[in-house]
């Protein structure tokens, strides 16, 4: 193999169930000369219970400015390397991003072999907006720096995403309280994908008391959406911001009516333009 044909492989790898591993990325670990892991301990068992015998580096979050280097010049002297995560996709909220950010600086090809990712996997069963969202990660540990977290989400970014600690979601539940409100809804995944999975439906408080009845529910790996916010009702809106919604209509299109009048009082674009559309008759500008 030349050393123009040696590549960086992002495998993804199960997040609890080993059978969702794909055909592709077996064959790409078995493959490969060298096998960059989070903890090599770990990957090690999934492994071996697949039938692979791997060449293992250690890339965890202390030593991957340090260790990317020598992985670039491996595949370029062509030898192929396979990135994995201790558990999904490697570089979501995992370590990863200095390796690929260094090969592409040095035109390393970087081959995607998708999979398991739990954020994707909590949105697509919550029932929840999945149109728009926003993955955050992991929550800072100290409840003040989580609440301006949370407090500079921007409007109109849809569900919001994030990781959390077992031992923190009771707390991170009354951070969201705090900013958003009591009456938001949200949904909890935990165990994705394991014996125990479970989505934990309701606003903070409901969920907070659903995991306070069983001490067993505050285990396990745990994703927390957060859904937006619920429009307000034709009602709901400030009768001055209606007046000047029917004045704008009457020379702009809806549309550009809407925008400016939320510009103006501070309403949601969307629930002004559904209210123009009420009035109006039409579906569609």
């Amino acid at each position: 193999m030349s050393a123009s044909e040696a590549v960086l492989y992002i495998v993804a790898t199960p997040i609890g169930h080993l059978d969702d591993i794909s055909q592709r990325a077996v064959a790409v670990l078995r493959e490969v000369a060298w096998v960059a892991a989070e903890d090599t301990r770990h990957s090690g068992k999934l492994l071996s219970h697949l039938g692979i015998s791997a060449r293992f580096l250690s890339l965890h979050d202390h030593n991957e400015k340090q260790r990317a280097a020598s992985l670039v010049e491996k595949i370029k002297a062509g030898e192929n390397v396979a990135l994995i995560s201790d558990a999904g996709t490697p570089l979501i909220s995992d370590p990863g991003y200095s390796l690929v950010r260094l090969c592409r600086d040095a035109g390393v090809r970087v081959v995607p072999i998708p999979g398991p990712c739990a954020l994707i996997a909590a949105l697509c069963c919550a029932g929840l907006p999945t149109d728009k969202f926003h993955f955050i990660g992991f929550l800072p540990a100290k409840s003040g720096q989580r609440q301006q977290v949370l407090k500079d989400i921007p409007s109109g970014v849809g569900t919001v995403i994030c990781y959390e600690a077992a031992r923190r979601v009771i707390d991170t539940l009354q951070d969201v309280i705090a900013v958003y409100g009591a009456e938001r809804e949200l949904v909890l995944a935990k165990e994705l994908t394991k014996t125990f999975e479970h989505f934990e439906h309701g606003t903070a408080a409901q969920i907070i008391a659903w995991l306070e009845e069983d001490p067993q529910r505050c285990q396990g790996e745990m994703v927390l959406m957060i859904a937006p916010p619920a429009e307000k009702a034709a009602d709901d809106i400030n009768p001055v911001a209606q007046q000047t919604l029917r004045l704008l209509m009457a020379e702009l299109p809806l549309k550009k009516a809407a925008a400016l009048t939320a510009e103006i009082h501070g309403e949601k674009k969307n629930a002004l333009y559904k209210l123009g559309l009420s009035w109006s008759g039409h579906t569609s500008d």
